[in-house]
């Protein structure tokens, strides 16, 4: 962790280990899937300590406040000194962690579709 005014969105992302790759992060920001302080933010703006950012992962979603900088990656027990995610946000994962795991899998075909699948779907997504 360094001492300094602030560091670009996309590295303190992959510092923190939310992404595996600093690429993986400036999609995930584009795509809108990252807010910092409520609005939608670029790959190059700078975080500083005690700023709100929220990021969606798959169905999950992470609200976390900054509580340290660093450029460079580090270990996991070193990143998750970089932020403390708020209480609200633990609560709202863990609830749907729960019905994710309640919920029944889906159900694979056992064979391919054949045409008249294939058109059936084909209505279906028409809304016919």
């Amino acid at each position: 962790m360094t001492e300094q005014s602030g560091v670009r969105l996309d590295k303190w992302l992959w510092a923190a280990r939310f992404f595996k790759t600093r690429r993986l992060a400036v999609e995930a920001i584009d795509g809108g899937k990252v807010q910092v302080n409520g609005g939608r933010a670029k790959a190059a703006k700078e975080v500083r300590p005690g700023f709100q950012i929220r990021i969606r992962k798959g169905p999950f979603e992470y609200e976390v406040v900054v509580t340290g900088l660093a450029e460079r990656r580090g270990s996991a027990k070193d990143a998750a000194g970089l932020y403390e995610e708020t209480p609200e946000s633990m609560a709202r994962r863990e609830r749907l962690r729960e019905q994710l795991a309640a919920s029944p899998p889906p159900v694979m075909p056992d064979s391919r579709p054949d045409k008249k699948d294939r058109r059936r779907l084909a209505a279906f997504k028409r809304g016919s």
